[in-house]
């Protein structure tokens, strides 16, 4: 599997790392470093992905095969390898990384510029370890939290729209489905960034994001899916034969309480709305006591579902809700899956209040904008070392480019505080009295804090 060759954390780092303990001042004991978001495409982020990336990574201890395995392979790559002071973690911390990390909890939703995490060394001989761990570190917190806040954004515009044009907003939970599995680099970022985006919403194609809610946040089923019809499936009917193909559909999964969607748009979207949807299986349609979802699949997905929600309720009526809205009968809605992003979901539901349409009709697929257009500059995270103790005395470090002020790091070691405008970073030394948002959750081996996914999902939603 090419995934056991990735196991040891002392490779899963930048190549250069490997050099910095020959790089600090003399007599420096302890290595204080901090992540934050620098800000970027969003003002706020939802922070959450540490533990899986614990658990993952930080619960195992290194073995002797590992230090000989990156020892040799260092060696050969062009760089000196720090062998005793991996020894010394695998001889007097039994292979457990001697490092304490402290965290904002899981599903919290703050201002950017804010610090996130803190880590140092618990071992003074092992100064040189918080910054060693920065790739993988900040790889782990900067992907699952760009993902989670894009999804959180789109949650807050689907819910703006439903507060304009529904009676409710039950529909929300369902209303942005996870499609972007296959668009991902790889199954771990499907996962991690499927998961992500489950604590916001419950509907998902992403298996992988599911499995990793169960076995890291201790949820049994974190999202859910329903039959759905795919080109393949409708177009091996040939053309000639397409009522035959939703036909089946309708015989297959059709059902009290029971959900399906259907790909319409193989051939001609409009003749299968009007002649096919909505004149030889309007009975059927009309008599299923479950719901039939429509997908269109091409076509502006900015105005393309408008249309397609106005050919439905020519064909199966409406009612119109308490703000005025036309609402498709319960048993039928659609789903855009093509084209899908916070921009593509505004501007449609923004042409669909336009036509007096409730935006409880629809429900959006989004694939590569929410897990894979997306990067560290999306919201410009950065690890960097922000104190070191020397001589038995803390001093603050920082970074200030005359070339980027935008570049400049915080300096000292720091706490999160609540205050009247939500959040506030402060040197750690001005805490005094307030509460420190920051929760150790790691120390030398062992995940201190648990959290499971329905408190990180009411920690969102609060």
């Amino acid at each position: 599997m090419l995934s056991d060759c990735f196991d040891n954390i002392i490779l899963n780092t930048d190549s250069y790392k490997a050099s910095h303990y020959l790089q600090f001042p003399p007599n420096t004991t302890h290595v204080s470093c901090y992540i934050e978001s620098r800000g970027g495409e969003f003002d706020q982020v939802l922070f959450f992905g540490l533990q899986l990336f614990i658990e993952q990574h930080l619960t195992k201890a290194i073995t002797l095969d590992d230090i000989n395995e990156a020892g040799s392979l260092l060696n050969a790559h062009g760089l000196p390898f720090h062998r005793e002071g991996w020894m010394h973690i695998l001889e007097k911390h039994d292979g457990f990384l001697p490092v304490s990390i402290e965290a904002v909890p899981e599903g919290t939703i703050l201002p950017t510029q804010n610090v996130l995490l803190q880590i140092t060394n618990t071992d003074p001989a092992c100064f040189w370890l918080p910054t060693y761990l920065e790739t993988a570190l900040l790889r782990a917190i900067w992907y699952p939290t760009t993902v989670a806040t894009i999804s959180w954004h789109a949650k807050q515009l689907i819910a703006n729209y439903l507060d304009q044009t529904a009676d409710d907003a039950n529909s929300l939970p369902f209303q942005l489905h996870d499609f972007g599995a296959r668009g991902t680099s790889s199954q771990e970022s499907a996962a991690v960034g499927g998961l992500a985006h489950l604590v916001n919403f419950y509907g998902t194609d992403t298996l992988s994001g599911v499995l990793a809610a169960k076995n890291y946040y201790d949820c049994p089923m974190a999202g859910f899916s329903i039959p759905a019809a795919e080109h393949a499936t409708i177009i091996s009917w040939g053309k000639e034969e397409e009522t035959n193909a939703y036909a089946n559909c309708m015989k297959q999964f059709s059902g009290k309480d029971k959900a399906f969607a259907v790909v319409s748009d193989s051939y001609d979207i409009w003749n299968a709305l009007d002649n096919i949807w909505g004149d030889t299986l309007a009975s059927e349609v009309k008599e299923n006591p479950g719901r039939l979802v429509i997908r269109p699949d091409s076509g502006d997905p900015t105005t393309v579902p408008t249309q397609v929600i106005q050919h439905l309720m020519d064909r199966f009526g409406y009612t119109e809700n308490k703000k005025g809205y036309r609402v498709l009968p319960d048993n039928i809605r659609v789903i855009q899956g093509d084209g899908i992003s916070l921009t593509t979901i505004a501007e449609c539901l923004d042409t669909m209040k336009e036509a007096r349409l409730c935006s409880s009709n629809i429900a959006f697929g989004m694939g590569g904008a929410l897990l894979q257009k997306c990067h560290r500059d999306t919201l410009s995270f950065a690890m960097k070392a922000n104190a070191v103790c020397r001589d038995e005395t803390w001093r603050d470090i920082f970074k200030q480019p005359i070339t980027d002020s935008h570049k400049t790091s915080k300096p000292g070691r720091l706490a999160l505080v609540k205050n009247d405008d939500g959040y506030a970073t402060i040197p750690l030394t001005k805490l005094d009295e307030q509460e420190n948002q920051l929760k150790q959750v790691f120390r030398d081996g062992k995940l201190l804090i648990k959290t499971n996914f329905d408190n990180i999902r009411k920690r969102s939603s609060a």
